[in-house]
């Protein structure tokens, strides 16, 4: 896996085409047998990524969140690599994504949430991190009531990728 060193490190993006575009360079770089460890929590831009990913390689689309399918295998439209798409919020282990039976040696696989479950796909990966910035507002008391917290994304807030090479 030759991960080209102007991707590595951190990067602040400002706009969802900034972070569609990202995505396009990592696909260009991607190869078959590249994993991808996607983190971020929910909104931070993880889908838009892989999006771009999935068009810098010239995939079949569209690229839509694997969330209740777990896993979607998008083929090559330019006779390049395949990309796999994995969610793996809902899964408990990594046996259970073995279990998909995902051919990685052929693909460039994205695992998004898959930190500590994907890792052993490959000797070594890439992980990206999305951080986002979280507002909120809540009411707490004293009397035993149940709070209420409202948890918002700020939608124009900047993002900060991480972009490292694993281990």
């Amino acid at each position: 896996m030759s991960v080209p060193e102007e991707l590595m490190g951190t990067r602040e993006i400002a706009e969802p085409s900034d972070m569609h575009e990202l995505g396009r360079e990592i696909g260009r770089a991607l190869a078959p047998g590249d994993v991808v460890v996607l983190t971020g929590a929910l909104g931070a831009g993880k889908t838009t990524l892989t999006r771009g990913i999935g068009e810098g390689l010239g995939i079949r689309g569209p690229v839509q969140s694997p969330t209740f399918v777990i896993a979607r295998t998008h083929p090559s439209l330019v006779g390049g690599t395949p990309l796999v798409h994995v969610d793996a919020y809902r899964l408990g282990a990594a046996v259970e994504l073995d279990d998909l039976d995902i051919d990685v040696a052929h693909s460039a696989v994205i695992v998004e949430w898959g930190r500590g479950i994907a890792e052993h796909l490959s000797d070594t990966w890439w992980e990206i991190e999305i951080d986002r910035h979280l507002g909120g507002r809540g009411v707490d008391n004293a009397c035993g009531e149940i709070a209420v917290h409202t948890v918002e994304l700020d939608v124009d807030a900047p993002r900060t990728v991480t972009i490292s090479r694993r281990p």
